[in-house]
């Protein structure tokens, strides 16, 4: 049976979309599915540690316990629909999070209790701020032995920057942990067992409670007050503040990004999850809560945006690739008007038309069929053929092209070679499923060996392709030893010039080139400027010249890696009448570019690792010795929730196996976080 969707303002204003983001293993996958039961959209709650989660719907994810793809789901709590994707925590899948969060609206970033905001906390955080996604915050594991919820709320503010505001504190840390204070309302919340959490009582605080939770709730009307004038003069005037009014101001700050409501619990011991609930509906966003996706239009490359709203024309972007036994889905946000199964819809990115077969709302890896879907939504479709992650989805009509979804360098390569030649065509055609499905990925062929060489952004991302080739198609291609990937860049400035003049067939083309190169700092990106006055070329000439640098940025000198972090000024282009061709003019600006290169003291960079290592103190020498014979540079040394933290950087190449001989040194003890930090030289 098809579901219909409502499309009214009213709908609009009680959905959400939000994501799960962590560090891996704070407890994302189990909060997800804690959401589900308790909103009945599953009866029975599955376990990451059993691989039954149903977010975890993978083998793979299954086998390993962690989450590898972001996974959707949709669900109702008190008549307003919440869709939910579930996003990995492993820094090697960072894509799924980049991808997901550029289309969701609000985020619940999730907190071990005990680890605090680890690593890739503060990188999926940085990521939700760069998009602008108001969140709260879920401080899970309150009942694990040396939890601290103080402790957590004090790095949020140092390593994040955020401004935490508790609606509700554990009774008790660690074992003890059974019930919540909600600070807001000035209840206790007691969590039962018997229902597995789904029953809750809400209790009257007594005199020693409330003296207890009065400091917070001050602390919380503090905070407020700084955020709205309007509360501050009530409070200084001493009028008793309703929980509407407080709530609403609440609100407002967190949409703006000023604030960020905290709740506290343990999914695992199914505490706490109810009120979180509460405040993914009274805190976050509906779609009409954000402002427009803005876009350009592809002719006039002006700004351009649509209202959210089902009368508008229909923009969409496509933020993910799924390939099922072979067919392809195409996960989408709609960000206005109407899309119905059937509908022919323009690719603006790719300047094609494609036909949407089929609509469907995901529940991780089931399909619920839908015959429409309307601005706001997040839904899947099939028989769109050519669309790639990141494609504008909208009416030919009415054009425009959505701002894509951030790119990321691959930094370790794998080279395969198929086992006969009947299973070479079957293993190009799975790869390039996997291409369609990961951006992240890239395969070139290697003319010397004839080689597929595989990059990606870690081992275990390799790995996981590799385990999936076997379970899906079985292929089992022989793989060599991972390699790093390299770049290059240059380490001053050069002015040089080129000329290009060949005769092909009966058609002499000839070109002249004067160019500057400069470095750049390492985060930055390479820009290419055409300096000289572009009015008197032809716009075929200045393209041309434009594609002769884009060529030359491909291969380096030194190893022919892509060269990065450089700034290139195209100065001045001279012509020779009946010669000068735009072919002429692209040779010319790739060979100056590659004089420059030779010029300009190029220099090889390598991927570099940012390394957080936690171990008991006994430990640390063990460690500091391992990582000086990696290469390493210790950048920090400290305590933190009765461990030794010791964060460095060091080299890709040295780190092949790190994580075998750091348990070895540490008697398994260690905890480990690795994660890219950027192409560089480490002195």
């Amino acid at each position: 049976m098809s579901k219909k969707i409502p499309s009214g303002k009213s709908e609009l204003e009680s959905l959400r979309n939000i994501g799960i983001i962590a560090h891996i293993d704070a407890g994302k996958t189990t909060l997800t599915e804690r959401i589900l039961f308790y909103t009945h959209r599953i009866h029975r709650m599955g376990e990451v540690h059993d691989g039954t989660a149903t977010m975890d719907y993978m083998p793979e994810e299954q086998e390993r316990g962690i989450t590898i793809t972001s996974a959707c789901t949709t669900c109702l709590w008190k008549g307003k629909r919440i869709n939910i994707i579930d996003t990995p925590g492993h820094v090697d899948f960072t894509i799924e999070v980049e991808r997901s969060l550029r289309v969701l609206d609000g985020a619940v970033g999730v907190f071990c209790g005990v680890g605090g905001v680890e690593p890739q906390s503060e990188t999926v955080w940085r990521q939700s701020e760069r998009y602008g996604v108001p969140k709260l915050a879920f401080i899970n594991k309150m009942d694990r032995l040396g939890a601290d919820f103080q402790g957590v709320l004090d790095q949020m503010r140092q390593k994040l920057g955020a401004k935490p505001l508790p609606l509700v504190i554990p009774d008790d840390g660690g074992e003890d942990f059974k019930a919540l204070f909600d600070v807001l309302h000035m209840k206790l919340l007691r969590f039962e067992n018997q229902s597995q959490g789904e029953h809750y009582e809400v209790q009257e605080l007594d005199a020693e409670q409330i003296a207890r939770v009065q400091p917070w709730r001050e602390r919380l009307i503090e905070a407020v007050a700084d955020e709205d004038d309007d509360i501050l003069q009530s409070y200084l005037s001493g009028e008793d503040l309703s929980v509407e009014r407080l709530e609403a101001a609440i609100r407002a700050a967190t949409l703006s990004l000023r604030i960020v409501p905290v709740y506290a619990g343990s999914a695992l011991k199914n505490i706490g999850v109810q009120p979180l609930l509460d405040g993914i509906l009274a805190f976050l966003p509906s779609p009409l809560d954000v402002p427009p996706a803005i876009g350009v239009d592809p002719q006039t490359k002006a700004k351009k945006y649509f209202q959210t709203s089902a009368s508008e024309p229909l923009s969409a972007l496509a933020f993910k690739v799924s390939m099922e036994s072979g067919r392809k889905l195409v996960l989408m946000r709609i960000y206005s008007g109407v899309l119905n199964e059937g509908q022919e819809v323009w690719n603006a990115t790719q300047g094609q038309v494609e036909r949407v077969a089929r609509l469907f709302h995901l529940h991780a890896g089931r399909k619920e069929k839908l015959e429409r879907a309307t601005a706001g939504d997040i839904v899947a479709a099939a028989g769109l053929r050519l669309t790639k992650t990141g494609d504008t989805l909208c009416t030919k009509d009415a054009p425009l092209i959505l701002e894509s979804i951030g790119e990321y360098k691959p930094v370790i390569s794998l080279a395969i070679e198929p086992r006969n030649a009947e299973e070479a065509e079957r293993l190009e055609l799975a790869l390039d499923h996997y291409l369609q499905e990961d951006p992240t990925l890239h395969l070139e062929k290697d003319e010397a060996t004839e080689q597929l060489v595989l990059s990606g952004m870690g081992e275990l991302h390799l790995e996981v392709v590799l385990d999936r080739l076997r379970r899906e198609y079985s292929l089992q291609p022989r793989s060599g030893k991972p390699q790093v990937v390299y770049q290059e860049t240059v380490t001053m400035h050069v002015e040089t010039e080129a000329e290009f003049r060949r005769e092909l067939g009966d058609i002499i083309h000839h070109g002249f080139v004067r160019l500057e190169i400069e470095p750049l700092p390492r985060d930055k990106t390479n820009e290419v400027f055409l300096a000289f006055n572009t009015a008197q070329w032809h716009q075929t000439v200045a393209e041309s010249v434009y594609g002769g640098v884009a060529d030359g940025l491909q291969s380096g000198v030194l190893k022919g890696h892509p060269i990065q972090n450089v700034k290139i000024r195209v100065l001045e282009l001279r012509k020779r009448e009946g010669e000068s061709t735009p072919v002429g003019f692209r040779m010319a600006a790739s060979m100056a570019l590659r004089k420059a290169m030779q010029m300009a003291k190029p220099m090889l960079l390598e991927p570099i690792m940012d390394i957080e290592i936690t171990v008991p103190g006994d430990f640390v020498g063990d460690v500091m010795g391992l990582l000086g014979a990696k290469n390493a540079r210790i950048e920090n040394l400290f305590d933190r929730a009765g461990q030794k933290t010791v964060k460095a950087l060091a080299p890709l190449r040295k780190l092949f196996g790190f994580s075998t001989d750091l348990r070895s040194a540490t008697q398994g003890r260690a905890g480990l976080m690795m994660k890219f930090s950027r192409f560089d030289v480490l002195t």
